[in-house]
Parts: structure tokens; C-alpha cells; sequence
């Protein structure tokens, strides 16, 4: 029997408002419960993902990858192509919105992966334009001499949510990713608080 898993994705920990949304799109998608959703805090172009590498070890021949849209999946047309082979050889589907690339009992057609690729190429520029209007608006903050970067995190800015699930963490009962998901915020911060803690 097909199982449908949805795989949703931000760049970073502050988009919790467009997770969600996700998730709302993936049910609506066809998947029934939250356990069959894989989500989490990493860039577009970051290609060892954990909880997208956790998909692909549990996923089964026949079984089908839903996500909202192909920026969600990756913002590197390489890693695009890795993934496209990763469907035909394993034999699973991939449904990005409306657009499904069915490879179950065969590999995917010319029209169908050149399309995906030229999505590919519009996703890895936009994240590209993206970037280059980001560095712009540093450098004209900096030649006006306005700090650039999130705040410092000092043991006053720990939440206290993160000293109530620690031991748990200490005991090996959750796992670094469990406690970024329960604190809400990307793993690299998780271990400067644990930093922190044990200074």
C-alpha cells in the first residue's frame, strides 16, 4: 500500500508561520497525519539535510514525496538532478503542487523532467537574486554604520523552556533536532545555548 510522506522546509527558524502553512497544504495534499510530514529549518542549498536524509532511509518502493513547491525541496539545480534520480531509482513519486512525477513503474518522461529542470534553474536564481540583494543591503547599512547580524545570545536570552527540556537532552531522551523543534528554533542555536550552559 502507497504511503504519501510530505517533506516541508524554511531557511530559517523564523518563518514558523510559513511552516505551518505548509503543512496545512500538505495535508490538503493527501497526507493524513503529522508523523508522515518531515520538516524542519535548513537552506535550499544545504544538501545533508537531516530530517529530508531521514525521509529518503524510510521511504519504500511504491511510496510517494509531496511538497508544496520545488524551492521547498532544494535551491540547487545539481541537487535537484540527485533527487530526480533518487525517484526513478527507487521507484516512488514525487508531487510538487499539482505537478506529479510519477515513477513508480517507469522512469519520468523528456517533457516532464525538462520541465522540473527549468524550475530548478528558476528557483537556484531566485535564491541567487535573493542573496545578492541581501549582501547590497548590508553593505549600505554597514557604510552607514548600523549593526548587521542577529543579537548576541547571552545565558540572559536562553528561553526557559530550553532549562526545562535540557536534562532530557543530557540523558540521551531527545535528540539535538528533538530539541530544536520543542525550543522552535535551528539546531546551530541549540548548541550555543548548551555552549553557553556549560561555560
Amino acid at each position: 500500500m502507497e504511503t504519501i510522506y510530505g517533506y516541508a522546509r524554511c531557511s530559517t527558524d523564523e518563518s514558523r508561520q510559513d511552516i505551518d502553512r505548509q503543512r496545512r497544504e500538505l495535508k490538503n495534499m493527501g497526507i493524513g497525519e503529522d508523523k508522515l510530514i518531515f520538516w524542519e529549518y535548513e537552506s535550499g542549498r544545504k544538501l545533508d539535510r537531516a530530517e529530508f536524509q531521514k525521509l529518503l532511509d524510510i521511504i519504500q518502493p511504491g511510496d510517494s514525496i509531496a511538497v508544496t513547491e520545488v524551492s521547498r525541496l532544494t535551491r540547487s539545480t545539481k541537487h535537484l538532478c540527485e533527487i530526480l534520480q533518487i525517484v526513478q531509482e527507487r521507484h516512488i513519486r514525487l508531487i510538487i503542487g499539482n505537478f506529479d512525477i510519477d515513477c513508480r513503474k517507469e522512469d519520468v518522461d523528456p517533457m516532464t523532467k525538462g520541465m522540473l529542470m527549468m524550475w530548478g534553474v528558476f528557483s537556484e536564481m531566485e535564491r541567487d537574486i535573493i542573496s545578492q540583494r541581501v549582501k547590497s543591503g548590508i553593505e549600505n547599512a554597514r557604510s552607514k554604520g548600523k549593526h548587521i547580524g542577529r543579537p548576541v545570545i547571552t545565558p540572559e536570552r536562553i528561553p526557559l523552556k530550553f532549562y526545562q527540556h535540557y536534562p532530557l537532552y543530557k540523558r540521551h531522551e531527545i535528540t539535538i533536532t528533538d530539541f530544536a523543534k520543542i525550543l522552535n528554533c535551528s539546531r546551530t542555536t541549540v548548541y550555543k545555548y548548551i555552549s553557553l550552559v556549560n561555560q
